[in-house]
């Protein structure tokens, strides 16, 4: 396959070890480091996270004395950080690297704008590097679109009318101990929501609580087999009254249903995405289009003053991390 031909691969003892990336992203507060943590089994309280943070988790193979490790990013900030993306996101680790985004099921009010935002932030960089990757090697650029497309049969109903991002997505939906909850027709809308907007962007969804037992094995499960290549579980869950497990390629519109038709609306997206804001109106503070801060109107000459010494320090901050990516692969 494609991951064991152009990966990352670290020769020891004369046994292949597989290096893959996993990229956590999403809400602030949402609990993107617990899942980390639960995933690595660390039994660590979490902090929150500033910027971008990395660790990294190692697998012994029963064979052999050589170990697969996962490369272990997380953005912090939600939404307001996703220029950030492209430190990690790569030519070099496009090939196995695999993106998770974090959505707060306790709090519809931001479900939409950050799965919206971080969408086509992701979108638009792996765009970028696959174009970059496609000059040095077209093959390599074909076969990661071609094996993110092989998740959907060639006779899936809806193949032609999707627009999968070429890398491996996993949407968790946190905190679902406190969504359980919530009105029943409340958990239909956001779980059809969902499960609409993973199946357009080739993404598995997967419902997760740090305090339930058996949702913390299942997404340890489903993130162990995207580094690790461990087995994986195929028995999805699409009823709205329990926690939604859905594999990327294995859902169809005829199983999640039509949401009614919104005037001016063209795309079955934008119906779901009407629908979805008529129910649940999004946080003004997660909707970014613009930079508040480059506005004249809010000029006061000492936040300003420091505000541009602290972007001055991000870009360092970027500039210093890009260094140390490409030093960690040239050293591979």
């Amino acid at each position: 396959g494609i991951n064991a031909e152009y990966g990352g691969v670290v020769v020891e003892n004369q046994n292949k070890s597989s290096e893959r990336t996993i990229f956590v992203v999403g809400a602030k507060s949402s609990g993107k480091t617990g899942i980390i943590l639960r995933f690595l089994d660390r039994d660590e309280q979490p902090k929150p996270t500033t910027a971008l943070e990395y660790t990294f988790g190692r697998r012994s193979r029963n064979d052999s004395m050589s170990k697969d490790v996962a490369h272990v990013y997380e953005l912090g900030g939600g939404v307001a950080l996703s220029n950030l993306i492209e430190i990690p996101v790569t030519k070099e680790c496009v090939q196995t690297l695999n993106f998770v985004i974090v959505v707060d099921l306790s709090k519809p009010e931001t479900i939409w704008t950050t799965l919206e935002s971080l969408l086509a932030a992701i979108r638009q960089r792996v765009k970028k590097v696959i174009h970059e990757l496609k000059v040095e090697s077209p093959s390599a650029a074909n076969n990661l679109v071609a094996e993110c497309l092989a998740r959907y049969d060639a006779d899936h109903p809806d193949k032609d009318s999707l627009d999968i991002i070429p890398v491996p997505i996993t949407i968790i939906g946190s905190k679902y101990d406190v969504f359980q909850n919530f009105d029943s027709e409340k958990k239909k809308i956001i779980s059809r929501t969902l499960r609409y907007v993973a199946h357009h962007h080739g993404a598995h969804l997967c419902y997760f609580s740090s305090k339930i037992e058996t949702l913390v094995m299942r997404a340890r499960g489903l993130l162990g087999h995207l580094v690790f290549k461990t087995q994986l579980n195929k028995t999805t869950c699409t009823d709205h009254n329990k926690p939604i497990y859905m594999l990327a390629g294995m859902d169809a519109v005829s199983q999640i249903g039509s949401p009614p038709p919104a005037p001016g609306s063209r795309s079955l997206l934008e119906q779901w995405k009407q629908l979805y804001l008529s129910s649940f109106s999004q946080e003004s503070e997660a909707v970014m289009p613009e930079d508040p801060t480059k506005d004249k109107k809010y000029n006061e000459p000492i936040v300003d003053s420091v505000r541009l010494q602290k972007d001055e320090e991000l870009e360092r901050f970027r500039k210093a991390q890009e260094r140390k990516m490409r030093q960690s692969t040239a050293q591979q």
